[in-house]
């Protein structure tokens, strides 16, 4: 337990794989997780890279307490993304976590170097990796992928991956679960790699650390987030996001939906047959079936492909993320890329008869999205500021650093404004929430805000280190897991956690930088500025003059300069001097100064 000190190197152009040691200090520094994908990414991967291209590395990492936690376990790839150019996190949690870190031994993860010269598969057991040919599972959808290796967990990318879609996704259980955003499903495509396969089993934890993971579950389910996560998973998200007038509808034109309660937490309720981990004190998503089998839909789901399409029927809904997941496409990212063609076409930018509403239309533009097969689903794959480029069209559907919006729309919660436009890896809910807490507090002042924004970053980017739930973290809150990480034989205090989170974001804004982005990539998107239609924010938008002095404070807070640059005396305090060098004078993506 918590003994893991080496990673497996896997060249796919040579075909060899080899074991190497992380070095100490970077387990010191940087835990696991998102913190160690984050340093060996900078150190492998250089300036100006094709994501696409064999210079580009892909890290399948585990977290020191994976097996450990309570909750559902989790494992993270890390890349550089497609999608935005920028550092790449996404986590997926089911059974691939658990049997991942059972299989790999001593190692925390495998580095993924290279390309394939024909479709492969890595095959993981007892701390070795081999590569194994693949070449009859090219073509094959997640759930067909999975079906192939009964006995094992397998992480997977389906049609949209092996078609380089910008937002394909890594997906295990059959399409259940997935590393979603920002497109690490392409990169796996890219380097001919249709598989990550993990036969070993979770690991079991002792006596004491069940009992300790026991103390953990109950503190949780005591909650208020655990009893919300028990009745209602992540699908109430769009109810609490009509309720407050924040929840984007119709491609991001109103705030509310008409038919939210036929897509929302009672319709999945009805809908359901049974949810997953049901006996366990964290259970997971609801189960529902459909005609293309069963498929599990969190909270982005009906937002993304119910409300923002303007679809007010749950199976409908439901049918539409079913496809998403076995194509192994973002819901997120394909639903905007929808609303952004309905929206092109009805302002006749796009000559194909779009509409809100129409469920049919949706699932054939998503399938021309995975398979690259007509110039609007080619255009589309690409990301909506890619589509509107080519088809020079406005900014419809609002992105940041070329990620689209997900779940809340921030001209209901102007903090919600600063925590996209400052994600590391685009526009992500995921990083800081304080929508939730600012639409029903009323108005914030900027201190505030700027104040809520990096205490959850912080907070959130050593969790992702460790690798916890991502709301089962919150009960982890008031010691950051120092307790548990004791427990296997890693010793910290609060405040060194607290040190590494803040090390974790400013490193990933360090490669971000050296990537030529700065403040011009920080910026609000123009539709944010342009007033919400209906609901308790009819009007609302945000203020340009307020968002650029949150973000003045923001960098002030963070000890980066103003154009999102980290000083020399900040790297110095964070024990990161060494990189200073690196830092260039100026960027290349639209510096203001």
């Amino acid at each position: 337990m918590g003994e893991g000190d080496r990673i497996v190197r896997v060249d796919l152009a040579n075909e060899s794989v080899t074991s190497e040691p992380v070095p100490e200090r970077w387990l010191r520094n940087y835990v696991g997780g998102k913190g160690l994908g984050a340093r060996y990414l900078y150190e492998e991967v250089g300036a100006g890279a094709d994501p696409l291209g064999d210079e580009n590395v892909l890290l399948f990492l585990t977290g020191p307490l994976t097996g450990y936690l309570p909750g559902e376990q989790r494992y993270v790839v890390v890349t550089k993304s497609p999608l935005t150019g920028a550092f790449l996190d996404s986590y997926a949690g089911g059974s691939m976590a658990g049997r991942l870190a059972g299989s790999l031994g001593d190692h925390v993860g495998v580095l993924v170097t290279g390309r394939a010269d024909r479709p492969v598969a890595l095959s993981i057991a007892d701390g070795e990796v081999s590569i194994e040919p693949a070449d009859d599972w090219w073509g094959l959808d997640a759930r067909e992928t999975d079906e192939r290796t009964p006995d094992a967990a397998v992480a997977c990318i389906g049609p949209a991956g092996e078609n380089g879609v910008a937002y394909a996704t890594i997906a295990s259980d059959g399409g259940d679960h997935h590393a979603g955003r920002g497109g690490a499903g392409a990169v796996m495509g890219a380097k001919r790699l249709k598989a990550i396969v993990a036969r070993g089993e979770s690991p079991d934890p002792d006596e004491d650390l069940r009992e300790l993971r026991d103390r953990y579950e109950t503190a949780f389910a005591d909650d208020d987030t655990g009893r919300w996560h028990a009745a209602s998973e992540t699908l109430e998200t769009l109810d609490f996001a009509n309720e407050v007038g924040v929840l984007p509808t119709h491609g991001w034109q109103e705030g509310t939906f008409e038919g939210a309660d036929e897509i929302g937490i009672e319709a999945v309720r009805d809908a359901a047959h049974e949810r997953e981990r049901e006996d366990d004190p964290v259970p997971g998503g609801f189960r529902v079936a459909g005609d293309d089998g069963d498929s599990v839909p969190r909270g982005s789901t009906p937002i993304a492909l119910g409300a923002g399409l303007g679809i007010d029927d749950f199976d409908a809904v439901a049918a539409l993320g079913a496809i998403c997941d076995r194509l192994a496409l973002d819901v997120i990212s394909g639903g905007n890329a929808v609303a952004w063609a309905i929206r092109a076409s009805q302002e006749e930018y796009v000559d194909r008869d779009l509409e809100f509403g129409d469920q049919a239309a949706a699932r054939e533009l998503i399938e021309e999205i995975a398979t690259r097969s007509t110039p609007l689903g080619d255009a589309l794959a690409d990301g909506v500021e890619a589509a509107a480029e080519t088809y020079d069209a406005p900014d419809l559907i609002p992105s940041v650093k070329g990620m689209e919006l997900p779940s809340y729309d921030p001209r209901g919660a102007a903090a919600m404004a600063l925590a996209y436009a400052t994600s590391d890896r685009g526009a992500c809910h995921r990083r800081a929430r304080p929508v939730e807490t600012e639409a029903v507090e009323g108005d914030w002042t900027t201190a505030e805000r700027v104040d809520r924004v990096i205490a959850e970053q912080n907070r959130r980017a050593v969790l992702w280190s460790l690798i916890a739930d991502d709301f089962v973290g919150d009960a982890l809150v008031p010691d950051l897991g120092a307790e548990l990480l004791a427990a296997v034989g890693r010793d910290y205090e609060p405040d060194d956690l607290r040190r590494v989170g803040e090390r974790v974001w400013t490193l990933v804004r360090l490669f971000n930088v050296r990537e030529g982005f700065s403040r011009a990539d920080d910026e609000l998107p123009v539709n944010l500025t342009e007033p919400l239609e209906g609901g308790p924010n009819d009007g609302a938008a945000v203020a340009t003059d307020s968002f650029e002095a949150m973000l003045d404070r923001y960098y002030a807070s963070r000890g980066w300069d103003e154009q999102g640059r980290p000083t020399e005396e900040t790297l110095e305090r964070l024990g990161l001097a060494d990189l200073a060098a690196d830092i260039p004078a100026a960027t290349q993506r639209g510096d203001t100064e």
